[in-house]
């Protein structure tokens, strides 16, 4: 073809392809000011001993108001526009409600602001006590009145964080005032029709913003299926959640549109501790029989409560990859405390997605992150001043694929799993650069089995099948040595 005929499809790819933010977790620690200036350890920090909290945030803490300042401002810096926004649960942000007086205003023009997708999770990680229902309720409020300032006339699709709640995680498959109260502070951003829905189970589905798009959104609340909740615990389809997400599909590939599921708690392991799953296990099962049933009008799912940086695949009967599950950083670099996990924090990240807006095809994701030590260490005494947030990685840069489908992400993995130098990489991506130790044997089994096996009982299989061979591989290393050893000191002359 030639240059001239070129350079006219140009506007038409552009016209096609689009750019949305994912942002998750950003649990945002209200007393985490007072506690810097005082040179205390912060609430969210709990009892462990380490440095005093720093000004732009701590590895063991929640987010400080000025680390979701500075992530608002560099969201709207590197895309003022985007199509939409997901917002995928535990996001406690700042609000100006509770700003500090001495803190600068956000000066970010309304012009800046296009779409966003949160994963949220607004409230910090302290015991249920310091929180309570008015609480838990304020934090959402002003949050929402946050992006709702910062972002006028974005449509944004937000999920509940298993933090967003109280007692925390105790979410009910049936009304509640919590449920009401979020759906009046979100009714900009829901149509008329998902209000009852939201009510009901705090789960709805709307079509994308763009003109002509045959895309949906489908929002749900996975806080339902989630292993702390004692609520459904006995439960088979709390909400009726199951039933409502098949017939919203089967409508959707009538409609000959495609879909974006998003949701907090993902099903499946976490890849940081080996064995352990979110979802009880019946739920599980059913959420992956869903996938397999209605892939073909799935075009890729987006969740957080992990923190860290990751990715799962789904796979037919006959073991076909069907569907890719996208896991973004969160904004809090809180350690985690579950029990087990080492060097479980990590770097604040945020995360745009390039996709193709007829398809919805997932072309590329783009991660921008902030270096928290070297942001602490450089602070400026001037308030105004904000660190600067750097591109990580772009997807098809790093593992060097044509782009995120399904097919690309399945290499991803095959990479991940078969070379080391793709691996290491892959694991420092994880924790958004934070942990730069070697991905050894172990670790190895743990990401790999995680991504490629979000059913229980082909997880504990590949866990063990790899555990095994690694085992093997440890030992013929560890004879070869000795043996090497061994001949060499004979050779040694006396």
């Amino acid at each position: 073809m030639r240059p001239a005929a070129l350079l006219l499809l140009c506007p038409l790819a552009a016209a096609l392809s689009g750019r949305f933010w994912h942002v998750t977790d950003l649990h945002w620690d209200p007393e985490y000011e007072a506690a810097a200036g005082a040179g205390q350890a912060c609430p969210s920090g709990g009892a462990r001993a380490g440095p005093p909290a720093g000004p732009w945030g701590s590895y063991l803490c929640d987010a400080p108001w000025r680390l979701l300042a500075s992530a608002g401002r560099a969201m709207s810096s590197r895309l003022p526009r985007p199509d939409f926004v997901l917002w995928t649960g535990k996001a406690s942000i700042l609000s100006k409600c509770h700003k500090p007086a001495s803190f600068p205003a956000l000066l970010i023009a309304e012009s800046d602001c296009a779409g966003f997708y949160f994963s949220r999770d607004d409230t910090p990680h302290v015991p249920n006590e310091k929180l309570g229902e008015e609480k838990v309720l304020h934090i959402i409020e002003n949050l929402t009145s946050l992006i709702k300032d910062t972002f006028p006339g974005t449509k944004v699709y937000a999920a509940m964080g298993n933090h967003d709640f109280h007692p925390k995680n105790q979410f009910p498959g049936k009304e509640h005032r919590i449920y009401n109260r979020t759906a009046e502070l979100w009714r900009p951003w829901l149509d008329d029709a998902s209000i009852p829905l939201f009510r009901a189970g705090a789960f709805y589905s709307e079509k994308l913003p763009s003109p002509g798009t045959r895309g949906r959104v489908v929002v749900l609340n996975t806080n339902l299926y989630y292993d702390q909740n004692e609520e459904t615990a006995g439960e088979e389809d709390p909400g009726g959640q199951f039933q409502w997400l098949e017939e919203t599909l089967t409508n959707a590939s009538r409609a000959d549109e495609m879909v974006y599921i998003v949701g907090h708690v993902p099903p499946g392991f976490f890849e940081k501790k080996r064995g352990k799953p979110w979802f009880r296990s019946g739920f599980n099962e059913r959420y992956l029989k869903v996938v397999q049933k209605h892939h073909r009008v799935i075009a890729a799912q987006f969740f957080g409560h992990h923190h860290t940086d990751s990715f799962r695949m789904f796979y037919s009967d006959t073991g076909s990859p069907i569907n890719v599950m996208f896991l973004a950083p969160g904004v809090t670099p809180w350690k985690t405390t579950l029990p087990g996990v080492n060097n479980g924090a990590n770097n604040p990240g945020i995360r745009v997605i390039d996709y193709d807006r007829d398809t919805l095809q997932v072309l590329d994701t783009v991660t921008y992150y902030l270096n928290l030590t070297h942001a602490n260490m450089m602070a400026s005494t001037r308030e105004e001043e904000f660190p600067a947030w750097e591109e990580e990685y772009r997807l098809t840069d790093a593992f060097q694929v044509a782009d995120g489908s399904v097919r690309s992400m399945q290499t991803v993995l095959e990479r991940i799993s078969e070379d080391p130098r793709y691996l290491q990489q892959y694991y420092e991506f994880n924790s958004v650069k934070y942990d730069l130790s070697p991905c050894e044997a172990a670790c190895r089994v743990d990401h790999v089995c995680a991504i490629r096996e979000v059913d229980f009982t082909k997880y504990d299989e590949c866990v063990k099948t790899n555990g095994s061979a690694s085992a093997v591989v440890s030992v013929w290393l560890l004879f070869f040595c000795l043996l090497v050893g061994l001949l060499s000191s004979q050779q040694t002359p006396s």
